[in-house]
């Protein structure tokens, strides 16, 4: 790392941390717009007459979006830099939702929500890209934590500010001025962070489709970055599962009101936010930088939070279900940091943004399947168990797989 990276500067804060703010407040902004598809979807189900799958269908289309986006914007972060990417991607995002509110047809809508998916997706190799090089090995897993708490904080906000302004004055009215403050909140993004010199200098690298094709080659022949990728999905889609139905399921089955069902959201999203920024300082100082033991923490935590609420009595209280809500959150809402470093760091340095546009690429295919799925099951069997049981089992898979990560690692080691 280059020792400007690591000089100090005048003021509060070292030039690395004063770009991790502006990344925080890029990725606090399109999380609270996109991930506003979670507490929004009771009032959108209700406006539209949604089925609890369609109502899924929402947040996979968002991820949609962001499967089709990553790589492109992983591979264009490696060769012109994040900081023009960082306004285009707030830009996509903030118009396409602008227009959703006037829309009343749920596959247009759809449409709408995937199109705003490019922009959500394409947010993660940009900033990922950023930390990669203006922060050290040691301090990255703190770094990526905080960067990545703005994706639960704003969804956390989403949950407090926008559920209860759209349950008085309608969600379109609410959604189309969340989505001004996205684009401003872009265009300032854009004024003050700066790409890393060390980054700059490579800005003219070979960009044609044949370095495109070689680089994407060698991200599938990358075993442990499958491996990583694979889990990933399942956590991803077990996250969107809380974050999609937890309202539901506290409204509709515990008959908690809709005020106190958004509210367990908020716990659920603020737990996440320290557990990003808690499970990169573990993984950093206690772990020695051993992301994977702390992704197999996770998953044994999760499986064994929604094993909990899958038989839970409908006659459960609020403050019943609350600390069950603060561990699940802080595990399954916590891990994407802990995956970010994880995929950035497979590969070498001026990969990390192919790399981890790779791992999201796979990554959100679970969003895409799995919170449909857990609405089918609760759909056809009347239940929320079969839903949460589900979430059960994939956890065991993403141990599973973690497993044999961990176990070819140390064959690696020992030849």
């Amino acid at each position: 790392m280059n020792n400007f990276l690591l000089k100090d500067r005048p003021g509060l804060l070292t030039e690395p941390w004063k770009m991790l703010v502006y990344l925080l407040l890029a990725q606090l902004m399109v999380a609270f717009i996109g991930r506003s598809m979670g507490p929004l979807g009771v009032l959108i189900g209700e406006d539209l007459s949604l089925t609890k799958a369609q109502i899924g269908l929402l947040p996979a289309a968002l991820f949609f979006g962001q499967a089709l986006a990553s790589i492109p914007a992983g591979y264009l972060t490696d060769r012109v830099g994040s900081r023009i990417l960082l306004l285009l991607l707030s830009v996509c995002l903030g118009i396409s939702f602008l227009f959703m509110t006037f829309v009343n047809n749920f596959w247009l809508l759809l449409f709408l929500v995937g199109i705003g998916g490019i922009g959500y997706g394409s947010m993660h190799p940009v900033s990922n890209r950023g930390i990669i090089y203006w922060f050290t090995l040691k301090q990255r897993g703190a770094a990526m934590g905080i960067k990545q708490s703005g994706v639960t904080l704003g969804s956390a906000l989403a949950a407090l500010l926008l559920l209860p302004l759209s349950a008085s004055y309608g969600w379109r009215p609410v959604l189309a001025a969340a989505s001004l403050f996205l684009l401003l909140a872009g265009a300032l993004a854009y004024y003050f962070y700066k790409d890393p010199p060390e980054q700059k200098q490579r800005k003219s690298d070979q960009t044609g489709i044949a370095s495109f094709y070689k680089s994407m080659l060698g991200m599938a022949k990358n075993k442990a970055l499958m491996l990583v990728s694979l889990s990933a999905m399942g956590l991803n889609g077990s996250q969107m599962c809380l974050n999609t139905y937890v309202v539901l399921f506290s409204y509709e089955k515990l008959e908690i009101s809709l005020f106190l069902a958004g509210t367990l959201l908020v716990i659920s999203e603020i737990s996440g936010s320290i557990g990003r920024v808690a499970w990169g300082v573990l993984s950093d100082r206690f772990f020695n930088g051993r992301r994977v033991v702390i992704l197999m923490i996770i998953s044994t935590i999760s499986a064994l939070s929604s094993l909990t609420i899958a038989f839970l009595p409908s006659e459960a209280s609020f403050w019943m279900v609350v600390p069950i809500i603060i561990i699940f959150g802080f595990a399954v809402s916590g891990f994407n940091g802990i995956w970010m470093n994880l995929a950035s760091e497979i590969v070498p340095r001026e990969q990390s943004g192919i790399s981890s546009g790779f791992s999201i690429t796979l990554g959100s295919l679970g969003v895409i399947l799995i919170p449909p799925i857990f609405g089918l099951m609760v759909d056809y069997s009347g239940s929320y168990t079969m839903g949460w049981l589900l979430i059960t089992a994939v956890m065991v898979l993403v141990f599973t797989l973690l497993t044999i990560l961990t176990l070819q690692t140390r064959e690696k080691l020992t030849v």
